[in-house]
């Protein structure tokens, strides 16, 4: 029997289990070390494909960047563009740069018209020939009518406040003609004085409110008077806007006071329909000088103007009597006044506006009255025109007609004549404020002597409708 020692037992048994726990241990450090380096490798791929991908991202990075640059050149490029096309559109570059033109603005207006009225605009009061019938239609008149205004004006600023411009208006009309309504040129300083050359309107001293249709011998700056027809003098005929010449104007504001000298030289006989006056044909020797200074007041909403209009040349234009002497026709001096009570400014919605107006003319063998009233409130207008028409000499050589000499009222041109006139306005069309149309009506109505063999009583008046589309841009 084989005697065991105790010692060497415990101690040959715990040698034992230490190799096995080496062992043990050295394969489970391999284990974890395999692990390690499977995870090193793995760590190094995704590294990898994180490197790619952010070589990849740096690429895009680039490429918005190449892009961002070209997006910023070419907004820079279209930012040029833009401030030259509204340096072209505002300030017309070429003006602005060369210091000609400090503004520019361009507008115009539409102003179609639709008519119904009764045969002719104008107020007979004789037959003075085989071809002139004692109204110049038998017909009723419907019409489509109008134009289209272009205007251009231009301002420049000088120093202490010195300032000088331009304006031009040209019109295009249904009938396809081009005409020209303003084209002047002016300087002077800021309220204080100006000097105006060319083609305008002075001031008006017969204002008619909204002066929708009135239609009658008398309503134009040329071929106002027609021989033979009704004569409503306005203080039109040295205001300007001639067919045969220009204006030439000073004004000058002091305080409430505003003071006007208009010059008109046209070829005075524009002035007669056919050049004919009087029962005769003029010849024009020279060109007339029309002189018409106005003197207005104005505080807040009321004002007031004195003005007269006279022709300084003599012996302008007449006619050869039948011993052959020239005969002057040219006198021509006229007389004014004019006052506005004009409540709009302060009430645009409740404000009156009504004027009041006068002219008298002292013509050769001829004088002529005009008195007017007309008010305008909540965009209705109402006016009243009474002319009287008195014509001391005329040359009946040419008349068909037979009257009574010994009668005072029964000749040519003596007589007086009533016009009732009204409009509305109809605002913002399609909720637009610069659409608006108008609605215009008036009557006419000579009154001649009840014995007179010149004037024809059942003919003369006139009568119209209109409706009037007007359009601002």
């Amino acid at each position: 029997m084989i005697k065991v020692n105790p010692l060497a037992l415990i101690i040959g048994l715990a040698l034992f289990g230490s190799t096995s726990t080496f062992a043990s241990t050295d394969s489970s450090i391999e284990a974890r070390l395999n692990a390690l380096e499977k995870r090193l490798q793995q760590a190094e791929q995704r590294a990898t494909q994180a490197e790619n991908r952010a070589e990849a991202a740096e690429l895009k990075v680039q490429k918005l960047e190449t892009r961002t640059v070209n997006t910023e050149q070419q907004t820079v490029q279209v930012a040029k563009r833009t401030d030259t096309l509204e340096t072209k559109t505002n300030n017309t570059s070429e003006l602005k740069l060369n210091h000609f033109v400090d503004s520019l603005k361009i507008y115009g207006d539409v102003e179609f018209n639709l008519d119904a009225a009764s045969n002719s605009g104008k107020l007979t009061s004789l037959k003075s020939s085989d071809n002139k019938d004692w109204k110049a239609s038998n017909n009723e008149r419907w019409d489509v009518n109008g134009r289209v205004l272009l205007g251009v004006d231009g301002y420049k600023n000088g120093t202490a406040g010195n300032y000088s411009g331009f304006s031009i208006q040209p019109l295009a009309d249904l009938a396809g003609k081009m005409n020209l309504d303003d084209a002047t040129f002016f300087f002077g300083n800021e309220n204080n004085w100006q000097a105006k050359i060319g083609r305008f309107e002075a001031y008006d001293m017969f204002p008619l409110n909204q002066d929708t249709f009135i239609e009658y011998s008398g309503n134009t700056a040329n071929d106002l008077y027609s021989d033979g027809y009704g004569y409503i003098y306005m203080m039109k005929e040295g205001r300007g806007r001639s067919n045969t010449g220009g204006n030439v104007m000073l004004s000058k504001n002091i305080d409430h006071w505003y003071f006007e000298l208009n010059n008109l030289i046209e070829n005075g006989t524009s002035l007669f329909d056919d050049g004919n006056y009087h029962g005769t044909h003029l010849t024009n020797d020279k060109n007339v000088v029309y002189m018409r200074p106005v003197i207005a007041w104005k505080d807040r909403d009321f004002s007031a103007a004195v003005a007269m209009e006279t022709n300084v040349v003599n012996n302008a234009y007449g006619y050869t009597d039948s011993q052959g002497r020239f005969v002057d026709q040219s006198k021509r001096n006229g007389y004014g006044f004019s006052m506005t009570w004009n409540g709009l400014a302060n009430d645009p919605e409740n404000g009156v506006v009504t004027n009041v107006n006068t002219a008298y003319l002292d013509a050769s063998n001829e004088t002529d009255f005009t008195a007017g009233v007309n008010v305008l409130w909540h965009r209705f207008e109402l006016g009243y025109i009474y002319a009287h028409n008195n014509i001391k000499e005329f040359n009946t050589d040419n008349i068909n007609v037979n009257f009574d000499s010994n009668d005072s009222l029964d000749g040519p041109g003596k007589y007086n004549i009533h016009t009732i006139h009204a409009s509305y306005q109809i605002p913002n069309i399609m909720n637009m404020p610069n659409f608006n149309i108008f609605i215009g009506t008036y009557y006419s109505l000579l009154d001649a002597n009840t014995n007179s063999k010149v004037a024809n009583h059942d003919n003369d008046d006139r009568y119209g409708v209109r409706a009037r589309f007007k359009y601002y841009f």
